[in-house]
């Protein structure tokens, strides 16, 4: 395959969608922030990516990517055995779809973690032989001993450090629930590994936690997903290392400028993925902050920022906040990069139909984030046995499904309940729902469609 020259690194635009007029008193500006990339790898498509500090250094180019493939090898993965053998060979697709010069590691988890290939605390370089070799290491793999995640995920990271790498990238597979470490210990190894390396989460089988796994990619602003089906490893491997190879600039920051005076109420991201990035702020500079976006090849995503701004009265015009794309300088000692810039603004009106109409873009998104609250909202009332109030959380849910044309959602709602009207949102409650279903939607829940614009 052909290596990327700095000549194909995306150039990326702003767009900014909203309803600037406010009336008399108004305070909130609500504005969808759409970030293009084009010209770059090939497609990615996952939400969120890894941090790494320098632009032109793509997932083909050698150092300028290194990836760490995690696979749980804990006793359970040997129920069925199947499982352990269609774990082999997902990471082996995976490692056949790696790109010529890209640094990669195996690591095996179970209570402990272990680099099985190439070993000795070090990452190889993707050619023929090393690919060959490590497929061979995968075949002495066992399924034994328990599950400790964070191990995993500290190992992962010593190994990816380790690499000249502007794009760092980890691969988790795991069928069980994290029962060798507290909560606390995965969160703090999540938590030290933010904005280290990106993590892409898979559950195989129905008994892992769902709010383990999304929690890890999260952190790690990767993606998760369920593999009920252990036979479709291979194939879901191969994608997400597709998505990884088509990286081409990392560690872009979303900035987020305000005047004095105005207040952040949030700021999230809202396509392909919700995934609130509020508290994820570093400042950078008077009133100014950054939000991590991580790498990027050739796609587009869309964000939220929301903002109170101070009363002005009616004719008065204000800039309510710049939105930027930074790209950092690798050294960390000279000026970043501005990559693109929109403006969200406010202007105070007597017009009731101006100040009142509601952006079409910002409508459909706030209706997307709530449908991605309510799942999980329904899904825990659900589990608790308030059948009552899940019932009323998943009919709204299949309501904003069906108003959004967030077809594959509605999908999978109705897996979970019967719909009578999905208009109105009246659903029973089935009697019986097949947990791989159940947890499918609970994973699924933040993706989203796009607004037609």
């Amino acid at each position: 395959m052909a290596n990327f020259s700095k000549s194909t690194v995306p150039q990326f635009s702003v767009e900014v969608y909203q309803n600037a007029f406010l009336p008399e008193g108004g305070r909130e500006v609500n504005a969808i922030v759409t970030v293009t990339s084009t010209g770059g790898g090939t497609t990615g498509g996952t939400p969120l990516a890894d941090a790494g500090p320098s632009p032109g250094s793509g997932a083909g180019q050698g150092p300028g990517a290194a990836v760490v493939l995690m696979v749980d090898c804990s006793g359970s993965m040997d129920y069925p055995p199947t499982k352990m053998r269609n774990a082999r060979d997902a990471t082996a697709a995976a490692i056949d779809t790696l790109r010529e010069g890209t640094r990669f590691a195996v690591v095996a988890g179970t209570h402990v973690a272990k680099d099985v290939y190439p070993g000795d605390g070090r990452l190889a370089v993707a050619d023929a032989q090393t690919k060959a070799r490590a497929k061979d290491a995968l075949r002495k793999l066992s399924a034994g001993g328990g599950t400790a995640i964070g191990t995993w995920l500290r190992l992962a990271d010593r190994l990816l450090n380790s690499a000249d790498a502007s794009i760092r990238h980890g691969i988790l597979l795991t069928d069980g629930r994290n029962e060798h470490e507290s909560p606390e210990d995965l969160r703090a190894a999540v938590e030290s590994c933010a904005g280290r390396f990106t993590c892409d989460a898979r559950g195989v089988g129905t008994d892992w936690e769902v709010k383990e796994v999304t929690g890890i990619a999260a952190g790690l602003l990767g993606t998760a997903d369920i593999v009920a089906d252990p036979s479709g490893l291979a194939a879901d491997f191969t994608r997400m290392m597709e998505n990884a190879m088509g990286k081409e600039v990392a560690d872009v920051a979303l900035r987020l400028w305000t005047p004095v005076g105005v207040e952040i109420r949030f700021v999230k991201q809202v396509a392909p993925t919700v995934a609130d990035l509020t508290a994820r702020r570093t400042e950078a500079g008077p009133r100014a902050g950054d939000y991590p976006t991580g790498s990027w090849g050739d796609e587009s995503r869309d964000y939220h920022v929301c903002v109170l701004v101070p009363e002005a009265g009616i004719g008065q015009e204000m800039l309510a906040a710049r939105v930027s794309l930074i790209l950092p300088d690798p050294s960390g000692a000279g000026t970043p990069q501005t990559l693109s810039q929109g403006l969200v603004r406010a202007v105070w009106t007597d017009d009731m139909v101006a100040s009142t109409s509601i952006n079409p873009q910002v409508a459909h998104y706030t209706g997307q984030a709530e449908l991605a609250q309510v799942i999980q909202q329904g899904l825990d009332a659900r589990k608790s046995g308030d059948f009552d109030g899940a019932t009323a959380k998943l009919g709204r849910a299949v309501q904003l499904a069906s108003a959004s044309g967030n077809q594959d959602t509605a999908k999978l709602l109705s897996k979970v309940v019967d719909v009578v009207d999905a208009a109105t949102g009246t659903v029973r409650l089935k009697a019986k729902v097949a947990e791989a279903d159940e947890m499918t939607l609970e994973t699924r829940s933040t993706k989203t469609v796009r607004v037609k614009k």
